[in-house]
């Protein structure tokens, strides 16, 4: 009782903090004709609730795919209408066509924001709540604990409640999705895992080991017995959702290959706007959108990304296991991220949540990570004028994490889940015995050039030759950050899986 009791307070804390984030600025306030993500959603509401179907994805003189053009899977869609028929109910000249563009008043934000809170109560938050009380073999306290670090991170709270935008109903889909196949519900983690793709189509980062851990499980059983049977329960169960989230779209040829055009836009290039993956953050010394053709850049990211990748999901196949599975999700989504074709900043979301989801493992470099993921997406967050939220979110955040876990204690080989990899190290160097000190140090270098950075950013202004020096510079230091957690967790993968001392099961 003690438990659910504390939980909800948790939960109450992370709902505050979300709420009082809402109160500030959002994408493209005041600033036409395009304005921001905020509109593109309001825009959404607009077309999805006054068009017909067939239309939703079209250009046309009531559609104009220039301004906020529907460029998500069909769930977002329905999910768009659904919040347009309570506007309509509420204030119909929030979504009337053509007049609503560009609409702002405090009722109307009040009705946005509230939207996003619903969504994050109704998927997202039981979700963090479900997985933190299944977590096996650590105390009820480190549970309660681990649950406030993960509804407190200020990427997400930043994104959706401050720029705007509903990222916790794909990452809540697919943190259920992670909960069924680690309990072994399969089907149902599948379902809840295609619900997260047909809502946002960059989940498909978390694609490759969700596919590589199923079927390891398909290969465990024998796929001459259950395990074949198994395999084709779930081949039906993902066909079956697929077709009930596209059935409008199914109608004629053309719709379905509109849509997918409109969800895999190659057209718009290597990257956009400052984000801190390798093509962007080198582009000053390298240009290699200038220098090669489009479909080369795409065929040399799609090479670059499957080979980044292709370890971990070997060794996930073959081993399957849910710590196995959990640092896949980080590895891989990581490397769609720094490697992959037309990656924006948010997409570091998709990394950060299956990071959360190995706080209580390895809560010293879980808690680096979601810090400098965080300040990623800076130069965004300045723009959306969010400075203020942003530093306050972080230091709750850090604070949470200091005083839950002790993080500065667990920095040893062991706690880092290092020690197989440090072994075999010494086996060809016996004097490399100061793994977790240059771990620490590099931890020191990071913060400390983090908040310089910010500090810098905020006070002065950039030569009028190089208007986004400090833009690029938070760019390009948070990539050699993630280059390096890159590293780090495929070394976990590779080198222990299973021997770890903080082995922890889900119930």
């Amino acid at each position: 009782m003690e438990k659910w009791y504390l939980m909800t307070i948790v939960v109450l804390i992370g709902l505050t903090v979300r709420w009082t984030v809402s109160l500030n600025s959002y994408s493209g306030a005041g600033k036409p004709p395009m304005f921001g993500d905020y509109e593109a959603q309001r825009h959404w509401q607009e077309i999805t609730f006054n068009l017909p179907v067939k239309q939703w994805y079209f250009n046309s003189s009531d559609n104009n795919l220039q301004y906020w053009g529907l460029d998500y899977p069909p769930l977002t869609a329905y999910h768009s209408l659904l919040c347009a028929y309570v506007a309509k109910f509420i204030n119909p000249d929030w979504i009337a066509l053509h007049t609503s563009r560009g609409y702002e008043s405090q009722a109307h934000k009040l009705f946005m924001r509230s939207t996003v809170l619903i969504a994050d109560l109704l998927i997202y938050i039981p979700a963090v709540v479900l997985y933190c009380c299944c977590l096996k073999e650590i105390s009820t306290k480190k549970k309660i604990a681990n649950a406030l670090c993960i509804l407190l991170y200020p990427g997400l709270i930043l994104i959706d409640y401050g720029h705007f935008q509903y990222n916790s109903v794909s990452l809540g889909f697919a943190l259920w999705g992670v909960l069924g196949v680690s309990c072994d519900w399969d089907l149902l983690g599948s379902l809840a895992f295609c619900l997260a793709i047909n809502y946002k189509q960059m989940e498909l980062y978390h694609s490759l080991p969700f596919f590589c851990f199923l079927l390891g499980k398909c290969f465990k059983k024998g796929l001459k017995g259950k395990g074949f049977v198994l395999l084709v329960k779930l081949a039906c169960t993902v066909v079956a959702s697929f077709i009930l989230c596209w059935l409008p779209f199914f109608t004629e040829r053309e719709q379905t290959l509109q849509v997918l055009r409109r969800l895999f836009p190659v057209d718009r290039g290597l990257f956009e706007d400052k984000v801190a993956n390798i093509w962007c953050s080198f582009s000053v010394l390298l240009k290699i959108k200038d220098i090669l053709p489009r479909h080369i850049q795409l065929i040399m990211s799609f090479c670059v990304t499957f080979l980044s990748l292709l370890p971990a999901c070997i060794k996930l196949t073959l081993q399957p296991s849910s710590k196995g599975f959990k640092f896949t999700l980080v590895s891989c989504a990581l490397s769609f991220f720094l490697f992959s074709f037309q990656v924006h900043e948010k997409s570091i979301l998709l990394v950060s949540l299956p990071v959360c989801l190995v706080l209580s493992d390895i809560p010293f470099m879980s808690t680096w990570f979601l810090l400098v993921s965080t300040f990623s997406m800076l130069p965004l967050l300045l723009k959306d004028e969010l400075l203020m939220p942003s530093v306050a979110t972080t230091m709750a955040f850090f604070i949470a994490c200091v005083t839950s876990f002790s993080i500065f204690e667990k920095t040893s080989e062991e706690e880092l889940q290092l020690k197989s990899f440090s072994i075999s190290v010494r086996k060809y160097l016996p004097c490399f015995t100061f793994l977790s000190r240059i771990i620490q140090y590099l931890f020191l270098i990071s913060v400390i050039t983090m908040v310089l950075l910010t500090l810098m950013t905020v006070t002065l202004d950039p030569p009028q030759k190089l208007p986004d020096l400090f833009s690029l510079l938070v760019c390009f230091v948070s990539c050699l950050n993630f280059l390096f957690f890159l590293v780090y967790f495929n070394i976990i993968i590779m080198w222990d899986s299973k021997n770890g001392r903080n082995q922890k099961k889900i119930s």
